[in-house]
């Protein structure tokens, strides 16, 4: 009771601390570019002390004498490594003054009129607010995202097609652009619209009715995606019978995971990069291998990416971070209310006193979420921690699928060739080949893995994965 009286208590807490928001004027403008501008500052410096790491000539030990290793591919993983932080250095400083230009020359002051504009072509006025948010959502997402199609362009004709790995011509990529707007209009349209709608409807009680249409939400495209989207820009197939989908199959039935269709999609249609994933709501579930990743892969080594991916399922790590994404917005929500009758915080930016007057709704959302940057910035580095431990436990998790026989015992693997053929061992030779596929850097500095970084790195699974192997013999021995 005492937790749910301090859940329910957070709301009134932190609008009677956070009152003063209603009314003071503060330079909210100079703060959050202030912000912004220290965020890039330190990311470019992440960056810069990244590069002595993909300037190495010689690749870790560890992972020099795996067998799967190939000496060939190193100085052309670091070469891709080298364009990827210069890219990401022209790419966080071409942002930074885009998002600096939008703040500065008031842009969205601007779009919010030109909105009020197209509204009355309509004969609505500014009374209606959904309709006129609505639409100035729509001309803020066009103009930021204009500015990103050149970045984009050199990344997938110039960078991505330098290291062998673009596949997109220039019609598939003019035709996703466009499928993404058509797409991206059409869901975000009646969602921003029910959105405002709650808020304006619920009044001071909008948190719960909020959280339980966006959880809704999520669950629905769930659906949706992979039935209505994801064909538009990828073919999904289902996987050829054969040896392949039986070991699968019979992984997933050992598991009793939930598997109702197995699927191959056609990456290799706009990159060479491997991936694999699974889907679905909870009693149906769909797993899909990219082609690239079984045109490059043995089956045995498929079977223990697949087993890693279901230890996510097991340890029910999705179900987790849905939970904590709902902590963050509940806690977000809450944050909320002062900004949400702020004429001081529109009026920073550049709104007229007219419109500050009474804050509509989402244009007090958007300037509260720019205000809100450090705290998300905090929050990034605590999610891809619980990230990476999520890995950890699903690594270990494929790792003890072949640890014990049936009579229950731990099984040995002192002799080379069981090692190798263990889940271990396949997943360890199937993680240092995806490397090797995707030229993915294998030297990592570690303040700029753990904050950019969802997973560990290749040394450190690969460690972690050599320390529980001798663990497990000791085990085995023990019970001679």
């Amino acid at each position: 009771m005492d937790i749910v009286k301090t859940v329910v208590g957070i709301p009134q807490w932190t609008q009677s601390k956070l009152a003063f928001i209603k009314y003071k004027d503060l330079p909210w403008k100079t703060n959050v570019l202030r912000f912004s501008w220290a965020v890039w500052a330190f990311e470019s410096y992440l960056a810069i002390r990244q590069y002595p790491n993909v300037s190495k000539t010689e690749p870790p030990v560890a992972i020099a004498s795996h067998p799967k290793f190939k000496a060939d591919s190193f100085p052309k993983s670091q070469l891709y490594g080298k364009d990827k932080i210069l890219f990401s250095l022209f790419s966080l400083l071409y942002n930074q003054l885009v998002e600096t230009a939008v703040i500065s020359f008031d842009v969205m002051p601007w779009a919010w009129s030109v909105a009020g504009s197209l509204i009355r072509k309509f004969s609505m006025d500014e009374s209606y607010e959904i309709a006129h948010s609505v639409a100035f959502g729509m001309v803020m997402y066009f103009v930021t995202s204009i500015p990103n199609i050149p970045l984009s362009i050199f990344q997938t004709f110039v960078l991505e097609e330098k290291h062998g790995f673009n596949k997109t011509t220039p019609r598939v990529f003019v035709t996703d652009l466009i499928k993404g707007w058509v797409v991206g209009t059409a869901i975000g349209t009646p969602f921003l619209a029910a959105f405002l709608w709650i808020i304006k409807w619920a009044g001071a009680s909008f948190i719960p009715y909020t959280m339980t249409f966006i959880v809704v939400f999520q669950l629905v495209m769930v659906v949706i995606y992979p039935t209505f989207i994801q064909p538009l820009f990828n073919t999904l197939s289902p996987l050829a019978e054969g040896s392949l989908r039986t070991r699968i199959e019979a992984l997933a039935g050992r598991l009793n995971f939930p598997l109702k269709h197995l699927y191959v999609i056609d990456g290799s249609k706009r990159s060479s990069h491997s991936n694999a994933y699974f889907y679905g709501l909870p009693w149906s579930k769909h797993i899909v291998l990219f082609d690239t990743l079984i045109n490059n892969n043995p089956e045995e080594e498929l079977e223990a990416v697949l087993a890693h991916e279901l230890g996510h399922w097991k340890y029910s790590h999705p179900t987790k971070m849905l939970l904590v994404s709902q902590i963050h917005l509940y806690i977000t929500l809450s944050l909320f209310p002062p900004f949400l009758t702020s004429p001081p915080l529109l009026r920073s930016f550049g709104f007229s006193r007219e419109v500050s007057k009474n804050p509509p709704i989402l244009i007090a959302f958007l300037l509260f979420q720019m205000v809100l940057g450090p705290l998300e910035t905090v929050l990034k580095l605590a999610l891809n921690g619980l990230s990476r431990r999520f890995e950890w436990e699903a690594d270990r998790f494929a790792c003890e699928l072949d640890e014990k026989d049936e009579n229950g015992n731990f099984v040995s693997f002192a002799d080379e060739k069981a090692r190798e053929a263990s889940m271990a061992g396949r997943l360890k030779r199937a993680l240092v080949a995806l490397h090797v596929e995707n030229l993915s850097t294998v030297w990592v500095d570690w303040m700029y893995s753990t904050y950019h970084h969802s997973h560990p790195t290749l040394l450190e699974r690969l460690k972690a994965m050599d320390k529980y192997l001798v663990e497990r013999e000791k085990k085995a021995r023990k019970q001679q």
